[in-house]
């Protein structure tokens, strides 16, 4: 299985030319290799752009991108017509991962996902990977596919824990991509993650990204634009937390989702 690099830059609500493009940049020279986006982001071309400004060898990046159900369509024709799009924008020949976005709209597990085999066999893409599933769907996904299913891409942080999802991905060996690992700011205050971050003296950021890399198949991908965060949120690989720590959040009973509205895989 491709490893997944622990820590990515996320680029969602990023959308200045030029902010998203350095943000992008300064994430690789400190040292991320995983930038995710989405066609329904509406900034490929400026990620491509911030790829393009380091230099850095393309085989060196992971990088994402997804297809959406709204603003392109999931049926076979539009899977492959939007996928060769996103490349075209993000100036490269090949993305490394390609998501499903939501599973809404005109998905079908049949079509859609066979037109994902398709993109893999021929180079568009190297990996398959489904956002926003139940585990349901995943493993509906995972019968329909042809290619292993790489990852699922949810909201996640100490206040969404989502065990029956770390625990699907765990058993099915897939990835669980943490998107607004931050709570969108809200880990900031939460005594919890307040505590340990002063037991350490790091950032609640650091403590809530170090709380996610702790388990098994979890990767995170927190969205920053400048320099100072973004390199916060690198140092969190240098944070190890002990038993007490994740105890104490692990044990957080709040559940908020950002991402909620009555359509959503979860509601139905």
């Amino acid at each position: 299985m491709t490893q997944l690099p622990p820590v990515g830059i996320g680029t969602w609500e990023n959308t200045g030319p030029e902010e998203c493009a350095e943000s992008v940049r300064t994430a690789l020279e400190i040292g991320y290799r995983h930038v995710d986006t989405a066609e329904a982001y509406g900034n490929e071309e400026h990620v491509g752009e911030g790829i393009a400004r380091t230099g850095i060898d393309r085989e060196e990046v992971f990088l994402a991108t997804k297809v959406h159900h709204e603003s392109t369509g999931l049926g076979y024709d539009d899977v492959t017509e939007t996928a060769r799009a996103s490349l075209e924008r993000l100036g490269v020949d090949y993305v490394d991962l390609l998501y499903v976005h939501w599973p809404l709209g005109n998905y079908d597990p049949e079509d859609t996902l066979s037109a994902f085999d398709d993109l893999v066999a021929e180079g568009v893409t190297r990996h398959v990977g489904v956002s926003n599933f139940e585990p349901r769907q995943v493993e509906t996904a995972m019968d329909v596919l042809d290619e292993p299913l790489f990852a699922n891409q949810v909201e996640m942080h100490p206040l969404l824990q989502q065990d029956d999802l770390v625990s699907h991905a765990q058993e099915h060996d897939y990835y669980l991509v943490a998107y607004s690992p931050l709570a969108r700011g809200d880990v900031f205050d939460v005594p919890e993650v307040q505590d340990v971050a002063a037991k350490h003296g790091v950032s609640e950021a650091q403590v809530s990204l170090a709380w996610l890399r702790s388990k098994e198949n979890v990767v995170a991908i927190p969205k920053a634009t400048t320099e100072d965060h973004v390199a916060d949120n690198w140092a969190s690989q240098n944070l190890r937390l002990d038993e007490e720590d994740l105890t104490a959040i692990d044990g957080i009973e709040r559940e908020d989702r950002h991402v909620e509205y009555d359509e959503a895989p979860w509601n139905r």
